[in-house]
């Protein structure tokens, strides 16, 4: 098949292709969003997250197959001289509970502050609001008394743009919740706010959390680098969009939602000299493999940031990515679809039936695939892990 993906944005240095569409391809199958589909009882849904964080399972899919392990054995599987490449964006608490003015509740996330006082969010309300109605905000546990507010100045696709009355900043800081997705149902905790952020986030940003990331530690990241590995870092701020389904059969038609990023020069010194001697480069996380592949030219990756709206789907060509960390994602979305593309349709799918069968705990606070890429040298099992099939 030949190679399909969707690129659009600005970047300094590295520039990803304008375009918004797959383009066509060869072949009697066109890609349906049907085609990553996948039965998931709701109760494989982890509400939680795990007492430790290393205490998640792993599996671990190659290409003769896959094998039960925990997030423990990842250490083993690297060498000397790979490079683990982290997303060290930092959530923040971008999730609001208010009113609009006829009484109606509404709740909001922010996705990204346009100014001082000026952002673009989602809106979750019974009617979508009409430019110039009036929002009014209240700190978590505040019942009555609105101590913020925010004037809907207007609408583009899923996206409204509010006016505070106040920075955005000092309104999140004093009124804003842990953004939980909408598949986890209880309130936000104390525990959410420390669990729902990675051990190295750094760069405030993101409204959802680079959830692969979750599972590692200060201590598993220091055995690492005592092997020889070097940890080099990414920062991609997840968006609002990563919440939006795809709502189009076919995927030519979907588009894609753009996310903010960056590709320090360390970095692409660490993976170039990596790829140089042969080393492999392990993506911590589809956020990762996005800012990577965006900033890839003519086998080398290139330093710069600015916005990707890179689709990957089965048959983009991998120029930098060997092996890929990441959590369990929700049937028929763009994550599912990019693991797909990296591991291998089938081998992907069957090795969510084996996840399902095994009881493995799905989404945000669930467990861990660790995926080689398809084609890639085959890398031996294991002598614990229990295959799967």
């Amino acid at each position: 098949m030949a190679s399909q993906a969707i690129t659009a944005g600005a970047a300094r240095a590295c520039v990803p292709l304008a375009t918004e569409r797959i383009e066509a391809a060869p072949g009697p199958h066109e890609l349906r969003r049907s085609d990553f589909d996948f039965f998931l009882p709701p109760e494989l849904i982890a509400q939680y997250p795990t007492e430790r964080r290393e205490a998640a399972r792993l599996l671990h899919l190659r290409a003769n197959g896959c094998s039960d392990e925990h997030i423990a054995d990842l250490v083993g599987q690297l060498q000397d001289g790979d490079v683990l490449v982290l997303n060290d964006t930092r959530v923040i608490k971008a999730r609001l509970l208010g009113q609009k003015q006829s009484g109606g509740r509404v709740e909001v996330l922010v996705d990204r502050a346009l100014s001082t006082y000026r952002a673009h969010v989602l809106l979750r309300t019974s009617h979508p609001p009409q430019p110039g109605v009036y929002l009014r905000f209240s700190a978590p546990g505040v019942e009555a008394r609105a101590t913020a507010g925010a004037r809907v100045v207007g609408r583009r696709d899923d996206l409204f743009e509010l006016e505070f009355d106040s920075p955005i900043d000092e309104v999140l800081s004093s009124m804003g919740q842990v953004p939980l997705p909408p598949y986890i149902r209880h309130a936000p905790t104390e525990q959410d706010a420390a669990r729902y952020q990675t051990v190295y986030a750094r760069a405030p940003g993101a409204v959802a959390a680079p959830t692969a990331g979750l599972h590692l530690t200060e201590d598993l990241l220091k055995q690492c680098k005592a092997k020889g590995v070097r940890i080099a870092f990414i920062t991609l701020h997840v968006g609002a969009g990563t919440f939006q389904p795809v709502r189009t059969e076919r995927l030519r038609e979907h588009r894609m939602h753009a996310e903010r990023f960056e590709v320090p020069e360390a970095t692409a010194l660490a993976v170039n000299e990596a790829r140089g001697h042969g080393k492999q480069v392990i993506a911590v996380g589809t956020t990762s493999v996005r800012a990577l592949e965006s900033c890839m030219r003519e086998g080398r990756l290139q330093a710069g940031s600015g916005e990707t709206r890179l689709f990957i789907v089965p048959g983009f060509r991998f120029q930098c990515v060997d092996r890929l960390l990441t959590n369990f994602h929700l049937p028929g979305s763009t994550l599912l679809m990019l693991v797909a593309a990296f591991g291998g349709t089938q081998p992907v799918l069957q090795a969510y039936r084996h996840a399902v069968a095994a009881r493995y705990r799905f989404f945000s606070y669930g467990d861990a695939m660790l995926v080689e890429r398809a084609n890639a040298p085959v890398v031996p099992p294991l002598a614990r892990g229990n295959d799967c099939s």
